[in-house]
């Protein structure tokens, strides 16, 4: 494993993660580092679906606290997609432990971080609590950070009773079949520069009308919304921000610029609870479906509820404090 420029320019760096081979055939994910020199402190940002790692005030913000930044381009997402894969496909969430262990085993021994939180957007979210819950007891995390985290459809409970298991049979006959996908484009406009936003990314690597929707990868995020339910037995600290508002349009509209145009938002915040015993639940109103790239007094509201919670639940580490008035 060898770090190299990323494509985001210094200070970031990059590594590529090579991971077990599938159906596929070879597997990869990418892990981008932003060190703080002398830090103990790290946080692991993982993205969402149609997504890469490209939020560098996200970055800024945790550097400025004198967190390491890491974030990780999952398998067949962002940097991590090579031409012989179907875009954002597994079969299984838990697939993604394998990338989630290799890179906090690189934070901590590697790179030698004591404290690390785990940040997790949207799918990430998802994926992250359901690592977190799996690795219940092994002090891999500190605590979590979830920025409007996929934890139900964004469709009516019957609706899901219905379509849940329909998915799930497809996916098990054909995993690679493709779905009719409602991925809304107006909301990535509602983001980048040239369109109706404020940010600048790569739109072949998080499109605007997205991605294929595989059945399998559906029938995986079902699988993932029923352990949800059943609860998660999350043994850290959860941080879980939800906008105050959701929109669910297929035209342009300004609201998307003060409101969750992807997931109901009162559905993230109902699901909190089951993640574990120790759960913070912030609404940020203004707020976007990804919090950090929403309107600037939101995103202000965001980092201020952030520190926080940081303050309160991930303190400097008392064996560093001592260490400096030895």
């Amino acid at each position: 494993m060898e770090f190299r420029e990323d494509i985001l320019g210094a200070p970031y760096e990059a590594a590529e993660l090579p991971l077990r081979r599938d159906a596929e055939g070879e597997v990869s994910a990418t892990l981008v580092r932003r060190l703080v020199p002398g830090s103990e402190r790290a946080v692991l940002y993982v993205h969402g679906y149609n997504d890469y790692f490209f939020q560098t005030n996200l970055a800024d913000h945790f550097t400025a606290l004198g967190f390491s930044f890491y974030a990780l381009d999952l398998r067949k997402y962002g940097r991590s997609l090579r031409p012989h894969q179907s875009p954002n496909f597994v079969r299984d969430l838990a697939e993604y432990d394998e990338e989630i262990d290799e890179a906090v085993r690189i934070v901590r021994e590697v790179d030698g971080h004591r404290q690390l939180l785990l940040n997790g957007h949207s799918t990430g979210g998802l994926v992250g609590a359901l690592w977190a819950g799996r690795r219940a007891g092994r002090g891999l995390v500190d605590g979590l950070f979830l920025n409007s985290p996929f934890l139900s459809m964004p469709t009516a409970p019957a609706v899901r009773t219905v379509g849940g298991p329909a998915v799930t049979a497809i996916a098990r006959l054909s995993p690679t079949r493709v779905l009719p996908s409602s991925l809304n484009p107006h909301y990535t406009h509602s983001l980048h520069k040239d369109h109706k936003g404020e940010w600048d990314f790569d739109l072949t690597l998080k499109p605007a009308e997205g991605f294929p929707l595989f059945a399998g990868w559906l029938a995986a995020i079902h699988q993932g919304h029923r352990q949800v339910r059943r609860g998660l037995g999350i043994d850290v600290p959860v941080l879980l921000m939800a906008s105050t508002a959701s929109i669910a349009t297929t035209k342009w509209h300004n609201a998307l610029h003060h409101a969750d145009g992807v997931l109901r938002a009162d559905d993230i915040a109902a699901q909190g609870p089951r993640l574990g015993r120790h759960v913070t639940i912030v609404r940020i109103k203004g707020g976007m479906h990804d919090l950090v790239l929403s309107g600037e007094a939101a995103r202000t509201q965001v980092f201020a509820e952030l520190d926080r919670w940081l303050a309160a639940y991930l303190p400097v580490d008392e064996t560093e404090a001592v260490g400096e008035h030895a």
